[in-house]
């Protein structure tokens, strides 16, 4: 029955403002163009000078403290509460808050702590953020969508409505960790941009004309504000990647069946032919890296029956790390300068090319990378995402009669369309696995020239041709999609900052299509400046502790990442 979604959405947003302790509201919560940039000096006003060192520190700081009894778990806890509340203020980046379980759990942790005179897990005392696709018990999730407010995915009535725990929430409990909020989300996931009906835009708290990515935004700006230190996404088609990059952090695009997705709720849930997947966000590399390790120490493949029963393999990490230490240890690089359709806004072109720099200086080699039927591999993969024709997505916007985004009605338009029949189905499967071999080809042949006799380690390239899109802007998804068909690892170095006074195209150009048009109208170097920029380093399939530690290096070398 669909009821009055304006009241809905508005006593939502409410609650979750309300949800605040009176004693971190902010007494006026200032406009963009009065404060573009809400990160570093700008929220630590609101911050107490312990609360501060505390919230700047990234996971594996936090673990060594808490674990040395340095910091207790309650404090912890407490100190990134209050700055996650802060943040939700400047941006709209939360969608539920549950402080007060969180600090019951803390301070149990410090029981345990205090009698057993030793830490839970790896994760003990360190807060986790979670994107509200995760079901925690007693914690609404509402994906966005304002017709799942009170229910269970839509459902009235249903048993598992905040009772039901997310696979990879348990394991979360299991290693120690806090889990304390979840972070805002584009209705239906499928967004570059962070907008619903329940909190609006979701800002980029770096640039606030700008967003802060989608479809795990709430993610992106939270972390981006250290309001957490890790917190976990979905990518489908970038979700992961896209808020790393656009507010200067490190997220893994890991492959299919690496890391636990049961019982997360979904939009398109039994689309199995390009799937969501689950990874981490973090301030640092080593963050990203000792969450992906933590949860793999679960055996998720216990639980999940899309997880393959492949634990950390260590061998494959240090193998880079004895590479790069090693006189004749040279990586060798694919380079995507541009997908050949959109080219990057000059800001991420630069960042790539200040990222060759940093490697070729390093004693790396670096050589050109095309694509190889990019249009064609691009359209087998969009397509996945409309085999239904849109009907999963506008039923729930049916639920409450709410309307659809700008951003998402690009994709899904105002009414469904006839659903894909299953030879048509096949048939793009069909398509799609003979690019991704086109793709294994050519990637085995790169041996052939390079210095090591195997093929590239890994491709540099841009994740979007913006820096941070405008809102309504985002349409260009091939830089992050492409990955996602490939069901390839990717991971997202930030690198440097849009500069105006560098970033500009150069005098005359001309655009190849209406698409490279768009972006190239959408660029405004007075709006981008001050933005983070990023690039993603792409690996094969399942090499996600190859690519964790290119990604750490990389960080390394370009300053980003300090030396252990």
């Amino acid at each position: 029955m669909v009821t009055d979604w304006k009241s809905l959405a508005t006593a939502k947003r409410d609650a979750i403002l309300n949800s605040i302790p009176e004693n971190w509201r902010l007494p006026k919560i200032p406009s963009a163009e009065e404060q573009k940039d809400v990160t570093g000096p700008y929220i630590q006003q609101f911050l107490d000078k312990k609360e501060v060192e505390i919230t700047e520190t990234d996971a594996v700081g936090i673990a060594e403290k808490v674990a040395a009894g340095t910091w207790s778990a309650v404090d912890v806890t407490q100190a990134f509460c209050h700055r996650a509340s802060l943040a939700h203020q400047l941006v709209n980046c939360l969608h539920e808050t549950f402080f007060d379980a969180a600090l019951a759990d803390a301070k149990a942790l410090d029981t345990y702590y205090a009698e057993h005179k030793k830490t839970k897990g790896p994760l003990h005392g360190v807060p986790v953020s979670l994107k509200d696709q995760f079901h925690v018990k007693n914690v609404e999730t509402t994906m966005g969508y304002v017709g799942w407010i009170d229910t269970f995915e839509g459902k009235k009535g249903d048993s598992r409505q905040k009772t039901y725990e997310s696979e990879m929430v348990r394991e979360l409990r299991e290693l120690g960790a806090v889990l304390y909020c979840k972070t805002s989300v584009p209705h239906t996931l499928m967004s570059g941009e962070t907008v619903n009906n329940i909190i609006e835009y979701t800002w980029n708290p770096k640039d606030r004309y700008l967003c802060s990515g989608g479809s795990s935004g709430g993610e992106g700006a939270l972390i981006g504000l250290k309001g957490s230190p890790v917190g976990f996404g979905t990518d489908i088609g970038g979700s992961i990647r896209i808020p790393a990059a656009f507010n200067g952090l490190y997220g893994i695009r890991p492959s299919a069946g690496r890391l636990p997705y049961e019982g997360m709720a979904n939009s398109m849930d039994g689309q199995n032919s390009v799937l969501s997947v689950v990874g981490p966000l973090g301030t640092s590399a080593r963050s990203v890296t000792f969450l992906v390790k933590s949860i793999l120490s679960q055996s998720p493949w216990l639980y999940d029956p899309l997880v393959m029963e492949m634990p950390w393999r260590n061998d494959q990490y240090q193998r880079v790390w004895d590479r790069v230490n090693s006189p004749t240890g040279e990586l060798t690089f694919g380079l995507m300068r541009t997908d050949g359709i959109v080219n990057p806004q000059p800001p991420v072109a630069r960042a790539v090319e200040m990222v060759v720099q940093a490697v070729e200086k390093a004693g790396h080699k670096v050589m050109d990378w095309k694509p190889p039927a990019h249009a064609e591999g691009l359209a087998t993969t969009f397509n996945t995402w409309m085999y239904d024709g849109g009907k999963d997505v506008h039923s729930a916007f049916a639920l409450s009669g709410e309307p659809m985004s700008q951003q998402v009605k690009m994709t899904y338009g105002t009414e469904p369309k006839p659903e894909k029949t299953a030879s048509e189905i096949a048939q793009n499967n069909v398509a799609h696995r003979q690019w991704k071999k086109q793709w294994m080809d050519a990637w085995n042949a790169t041996a052939s020239s390079t210095n090591t006799g195997q093929p590239i380690d890994c491709i540099i390239a841009p994740l979007a041709p913006y820096a941070a899109a405008r809102p309504e802007k985002y349409k260009w998804y091939a830089y992050s999609a492409f990955v996602n068909g490939l069901d390839y690892t990717s991971v997202v170095v930030p690198v440097t900052y849009a500069d105006k006074s560098m970033d500009k195209y150069e005098e005359g150009y001309k655009p190849m299509n209406e698409n490279d048009q768009a972006a190239y109208e959408d660029y405004d170097a007075e709006i981008y400046d001050g933005a983070h920029v990023a690039i993603q380093l792409i690996g094969r399939r399942l090499q996600e502790e190859k690519m964790l530690a290119i990604a750490e290096y990389i960080g390394q070398i370009l300053g980003k990442e300090s030396i252990p």
